[in-house]
């Protein structure tokens, strides 16, 4: 080891510079991580093939400006040296640095990193007079040369570089060790890799219209870091991330933070930020720091239905105050993501130059401001939707700065919306890759997966003794749980079996099928397609309970007493099962309820074995009713939550392609199901905390803010009911009380606003939170997490492996490990949240495209099907929220037009536009014109007509006019509701079978699907809104059967 100096130039928090000595040590035996390496280096980790043609080690120039590109799985053998990670971290921040480790620890990229300024022969202290620029370029080069003396010659080197000087001055050094520029070297070795190439294109020229650009300050500077942190310590700037209004994108947005109501009472939760000159060049979800202006500026939130629709000061009642409002003074963190854009069509007033013009594209999210991108294809990519990166956003631009990543396609056309909004949502689900797939076991026709004799000693073989079976929605595929329940001890107690599959026998921790798992973090779905966490040999096959076939599960076992129900003792372990019957719910619920229903598995029987059989499921279904059932009253008397849920499931057929929808209906084995898997999530929570206090993944649910009751309350008070929002359980009683008998849709429409107020249910590391947090507020539950769906959720991977950590703990009588610590375990924690939200918003966007597609294609002036029955639930400024129960439709209605009209009733209902005024009160709202007064109340039915409103740059929404102020009622469901529940889940299953059997015989004449249609599970004939009219008549009919969902936050 060697003892040097290294001289750093660093500034002071008063902007000095300041002349830093400090030690360095250099060492002769610094790792490689090369497969090629022949003198024993201490390799450990990821390690580069030894078998490629070259090695590249790319300048800072080119990490700092085109990391994009060397990102790509294509590229091997990427030699990073600490010179240029060092740059990065210098000059382009924490987050670009982030990912650069995070890449080298990627062990799906063929990259490593070199400590070159470590390693005693490729060092290079910095000469006298010499720039950074040309020490960094020395550096690196001097590493390209250290490697390939190290190798002896036997792995060429290519050293990468956007300085021609560089590629002058040092391409005929040495032999073996090249030096290209970044653009001749991905022409030469990856000429056929043409993303990269349009990539680079992009990128190069948005690098040169940035030189280009003005000096003239359109934004203030924000402030130092330094000047940043002292402010919020002393309480003079507010930390927050910035929430820009969907619906008032260009003026308003929110600073949501909690940390600064301590410092004054004044304050509420949130900060106002009003318009883009305050926002001062901060996006949608940055952190940033505000300061807050005088209290004679701030200003009311607008409750008008649109921007502008009405004046700011109406929106206030007469005990509302303003909101607190500030200005942007700096940025903490960028949370800069890939966005869609349009490119507009040519504009004259665009500057272009000799090789590129210069466009403000406009993105598809309203809240994201224009782009402005350097492009050559500004003509040929007109109304194409293209992913964009931002670049800069500096104080002398009225836009940010970005690049072109690659073109999805037309707008307007299906699978170009379905990428945005995968895109949009920060969804990357690449095709798993052949080095996955190799994890696999394999389980084909040739070679069938068989039970390994090992895990048959290991595990507790449940085959013969057990009763197993699975109760899912029709055509399920993923089966992850099966049940059981047995008489024990002359029936003096009960076993309960909860069954999940064993996912982590498959997908060991570390692998890469287990670093894509935990990448995605969930399964996808779509409105016509999913997007699986794991390789479909796992999910639809070997890891799947099918009916007749052994699998591999892990078990809770508890065991009850027969009358009382209490728990006597509870087992958790790894078992071996084999489902004897693999039920959907609607057949469950026929058993139940003592009607004719045919077993596929007892098909083959004789009558009497049959009847035996049957008689034998029956009993363990009624069974695990009557112990669902007092599970249920359980809760409930703890103060659970029944929240209002609208699910619709689609049928899929072999090709998995949608043949059917089907709504679901309020079965009772549906809650049976929930209870049992309730139940088992609650006891393996306690088994994991207790042995494992700070190092637990749970789930919490906390309780809701008093103030986000407040429409609730009111909209209950205004039919003349009262809910108490003290506790979960005085809410939960509060909304039992509130029925109309007249009307089924009021008490649904309130738990709709209590689902609301919800906060979302979180995952958590034991140790990052106090245990009194631990409570889920929903179920009314102390310990709560996931552990039942192993298949389409990574939560219950990592509580599976918790859970057999615990058994090892127990077994052993010692205290073990943790898998992970506390700090890891939290940061998994927060992905997962990401993720599973992201998942949320993209299958609710999902749906509302294809609303709008089942809308667009019908004339809303003369299709019935265009005019609704619509609830309204809130009241606004200038008109009202609504709520049409027959396509799960929410949206505002009008009573106050842009040229000043207002609705105006006749004797018939009929409504038209009127010259007139519109005047907002709590429960009501009235227009007033020349033919009179109208009123709208809250929970009022009214007609709406339903049309699309098409936008070019952002997605479609759907547009509700009133066409008349009373209830909407068609033929069809003018007629007596005779229908019971049994009757009505006949009719939907009957429907849906027919759609199938019309589906098999037209996939009998249509050609064979494609790869990619078969591995993305996109339907083209019938699509998911072509169906929407199949289900129409039965989405509602019954009212009083509408679908209570057991709190949807579990």
């Amino acid at each position: 080891m060697i003892k040097t100096e290294r001289v750093l130039h660093l500034k002071s928090c008063r902007g000095r510079k300041v002349r830093v000595v400090r030690e360095h040590y250099l060492r002769e035996r610094v790792p490689c991580y090369s497969g090629a390496c022949q003198a024993d280096c201490a390799n450990d980790g990821k390690v580069l093939p030894g078998d490629l043609t070259h090695y590249v080690v790319p300048d800072v120039g080119v990490v700092v400006d085109y990391l994009e590109i060397l990102e790509f799985r294509e590229l091997h053998g990427i030699v990073f040296t600490q010179t240029a990670c060092q740059a990065v971290q210098h000059s382009k921040g924490r987050r670009q640095y982030n990912r650069l480790r995070n890449l080298l620890k990627d062990p799906r990229h063929d990259c490593t990193l070199f400590a070159n300024e470590y390693q005693e022969y490729s060092y290079c202290p910095r000469e006298k007079g010499e720039s950074q620029e040309e020490w960094q370029t020395r550096c690196v080069y001097s590493a390209a040369e250290w490697y390939f003396n190290h190798l002896a010659g036997a792995m060429p080197v290519v050293m990468v570089t956007e300085n021609q000087e560089a590629v002058a001055q040092y391409s005929s050094l040495r032999s073996g060790v090249y030096v290209i520029s970044f653009q001749e070297y991905l022409q030469t070795f990856w000429p056929e890799l043409q993303a990269a190439h349009e990539l680079y294109s992009s990128i190069s020229q948005a690098l040169q219209a940035k030189e280009g650009e003005g000096n003239e300050k359109e934004y203030a500077e924000h402030l130092p870091a330094e000047v940043l942190e002292a402010g919020i310590k002393s309480g003079r700037y507010i930390q927050g991330t910035l929430n820009v209004s969907k619906h008032r994108a260009q003026t308003e947005a929110l600073i949501m933070t909690e940390g600064f109501s301590n410092k004054s009472t004044d304050m509420g939760w949130c900060v106002m930020v009003h318009g883009d000159k305050s926002r001062n060049r901060a996006m949608h979800g940055d952190v940033v720091v505000v300061e807050l202006l005088p209290k004679s500026e701030w200003r009311w939130k607008v409750t008008a239905l649109t921007e502008g629709q009405a004046d700011e000061k109406n929106g206030k009642d007469g005990e509302s105050k303003p909101l607190p409002t500030g200005r942007v003074v700096g940025i903490l963190q960028r949370n800069w993501r890939d966005y869609v854009v349009t490119y507009p069509p040519r504009e004259g007033t665009q500057s272009q130059t000799r090789n590129s013009q210069r466009i403000l594209a406009v993105p598809w999210d309203h809240r994201i401001p224009k782009i402005r991108i350097s492009t050559q294809q500004a003509e040929t990519l007109q109304d194409h939707r293209v992913v964009v990166r931002i670049d800069s956003w500096e104080s002398t631009s009225l836009y940010p700065n970005g690049h072109s990543v690659r073109v999805l396609g037309w707008a307007g056309e299906l699978e170009t919306e379905v990428q945005t909004i995968l895109i949009e949502n920060c969804i990357h689900v690449p095709p798993f890759s052949d080095a996955q797939l190799r994890e696999m076991p394999v389980n084909s026709p040739e070679k069938p997966w068989k039970v390994d004799p090992a895990q048959v000693a290991e595990r507790r073989d449940l085959r013969d003794s057990h009763l197993v079976f699975s109760i899912d929605p029709k055509g399920c595929e993923d089966v992850d749980d099966t049940l059981s329940v047995r008489s024990l001890a002359g029936g003096k107690l009960l076993e309960l079996g909860v069954h999940i599959a064993d996912v982590t026998h498959f997908v060991t921790e570390g692998s890469l099928t287990d670093l894509e798992a935990r990448t995605r973090a969930t399964t996808y779905y779509l409105a016509d397609r999913r997007y699986d966490m794991l390789p479909a040999v796992l999910s639809a096959d070997l890891c799947s309970l099918l009916g007749g076939v052994d699998r591999y599960a892990m078990s809770v076992l508890w065991e009850l007493d027969a009358h009382t129900l209490a728990v006597n003792k509870v087992w958790f372990g790894r078992t071996l099962i084999r489902s004897s019957y693999q039920l959907h719910y609607e057949l469950a619920q026929a058993l139940l309820n003592g009607e004719q229903a045919e077993v596929l598995e007892l098909a083959r029987l004789g009558p009497e074995e049959k009847d035996a059989k049957l008689a034998q499921l029956t009993r363990a279904l009624e069974t695990l009713t009557h112990v669902a059932r007092h599970l249920r009253a359980q809760r409930d008397r703890g103060g659970a939550l029944e929240l209002e849920g609208v699910e619709v499931r689609a049928q899929l057929d072999e090709e998995r392609n949608i043949t059917a929808l089907v709504p679901r209906q309020p079965l009772e084995v549906h809650e049976t199901v929930a209870e049992c898997m309730i139940y088992a999530n609650h006891w393996v929570a306690r088994k994991i905390q207790e042995t494992f206090p700070y190092q637990a993944l749970l789930r919490r649910h906390p309780p809701p803010r008093q103030e986000f009751f407040s429409q609730l309350v009111e909209s209950a008070r205004a039919k003349g009911f009262s809910i108490s929002t003290g506790s979960n359980k005085a809410l939960a009683d509060s909304l039992d009380q509130a029925v109309d008998p007249q009307d089924p849709l009021v008490n649904r429409l309130l738990r709709m606003m209590t689902t609301q107020a919800m906060p979302q249910a979180l995952y958590f590391s034991t140790g990052a939170q106090p245990l009194d947090q631990y409570y889920h507020y929903g179920l009314a539950l102390d310990r709560y997490t996931h552990f039942t769906s192993p298949i389409r959720r990574y939560a219950d991977i990592v509580v599976h492996r918790l859970l057999i950590a615990a058994i090892t703990v127990e077994q052993a009588a010692s205290s073990g490990a943790a898998l992970a610590s506390n700090k890891d375990l939290e940061e998994m924690s927060q992905h997962i949240n990401n993720r599973n939200m992201a998942a949320k918003r993209a299958q609710k966007l999902s749906t509302e495209l294809f609303q709008c597609l089942y809308f667009k294609e019908r004339d809303p002036q003369t299709d019935p099907r265009c005019v609704a029955d619509a609830v309204i639930y809130s009241i606004r400024d200038d008109g009202v929220l609504v709520f049409v129960p027959e396509y799960g439709v929410k949206g505002p209605v009008y009573m106050k037009n842009r040229d000043g009209e207002v609705v105006s009733a006749g004797q018939d209902g009929s409504c038209q536009w009127q010259s007139g005024s519109v005047r907002r009160y709590p429960d009501h709202i009235t227009t007033t014109s020349s033919c009179g007064t109208s009123t709208f109340r809250l929970f009022d039915h009214i007609t709406v007509r339903i049309s699309v409103h098409a936008t070019h740059c952002h997605a479609d929404r759907l547009h509700l006019e009133v066409v008349s102020n009373k209830p909407y009622r068609s033929a069809e469901l003018e007629q007596p509701r005779s229908q019971g529940r049994c009757q009505l889940v006949q009719e939907v299953v009957r429907l849906a079978e027919e759609a199938y059997q019309q589906a098999q015989e037209k996939a009998a004449r249509r050609p064979k699907l494609s790869k990619e249609e078969r591995e993305f599970c996109q339907s083209k004939t019938p699509n998911l809104y072509s169906l929407l009219e199949e289900v129409r008549e039965l989405a509602l009919m019954d009212l009083d059967m509408t679908p209570q969902v057991c709190a949807t936050t579990a």
